[in-house]
């Protein structure tokens, strides 16, 4: 089973920076970032291959996020630049057992337990 662990969650003031580091165990998999507000369904934010050299976006978050991955170091990172009172959520990392990106969340089989962004205004 592969074990991940999100960090770097908080609160920020709009315009605001902030960074999202997931340790994962076991294998290096295709990675993503979503997040999920209260009462809204589990969203995709961004997604990166296994060896890193694809990523996709979220057209929400385009032009301001950026996913990252250091394999040698088992890390996935999100960074968040001029976040927004609309960013708030929880975020959740999470890995497939396959290096192919996928943007959905049903794709995935191993989930972190969620670091809490809150982005005031």
């Amino acid at each position: 089973q592969v074990q991940l662990v999100e960090s770097g969650g908080g609160l920020v003031q709009a315009g605001g920076s902030l960074r999202l580091s997931c340790v994962a165990s076991g294998r290096t998999y295709a990675m993503g970032w979503f997040r999920q507000a209260p009462g809204k369904e589990r969203e995709f934010v961004a997604a990166i291959s296994g060896n890193g050299g694809n990523t996709y976006y979220a057209d929400s978050v385009k032009d301001r996020f950026t996913i990252t991955r250091d394999n040698a170091e088992s890390t996935l990172y999100l960074q968040m630049n001029s976040l927004e009172p609309e960013d708030t959520a929880v975020y959740y990392c999470a890995a497939r057992r396959d290096i192919i990106l996928r943007t959905q969340a049903r794709e995935y089989d191993y989930w972190g337990q969620g670091t809490q962004v809150t982005v005031s205004s």
